[in-house]
């Protein structure tokens, strides 16, 4: 069973910066994509921004793209994402998730993180 647990969420004003973490169980961590989606009030789940298995590979929504940068630590089974620049409409949960064997789908998600930026 694979475990995913994120951290790093906070309060914080516009323009400010938080760098969230998730934190994976499991030895196959660095065979899985991996994501980050976020989920406003009385919204739908979005995506944010995913990572390949390696690292080499980045991708970013539109919305946050030249603000956050996904990174992640084989070693440490963790990935990241930090958010620079924030603002009020970057307020939501965010949730780290595995890439399934289907590209573009996931199939173990976090309980998420709140983020709350303050305008």
């Amino acid at each position: 069973q694979v475990q995913l647990v994120e951290s790093g969420g906070g309060l914080v004003q516009a323009g400010g910066s938080l760098r969230l973490s998730c934190a994976a169980s499991g030895r196959t961590f660095s065979s899985y994509a991996m994501g980050w989606f976020r989920q406003a009030p009385g919204k739908e789940r979005e995506f944010v921004a995913a990572i390949s298995w390696s690292g080499g590979s980045t991708y970013y929504a539109d919305s946050v793209k030249g603000r956050f940068t996904i990174s992640r630590d084989n070693a440490k089974n963790t990935v990241y994402l930090q958010m620079n620049s924030l603002k009020p409409e970057d307020t939501a949960v965010y949730y780290c998730a595995r890439g399934a064997v289907v590209a573009g789908e996931y199939d173990y998600w976090g309980q998420g993180t709140q983020v709350t930026v303050s305008s």
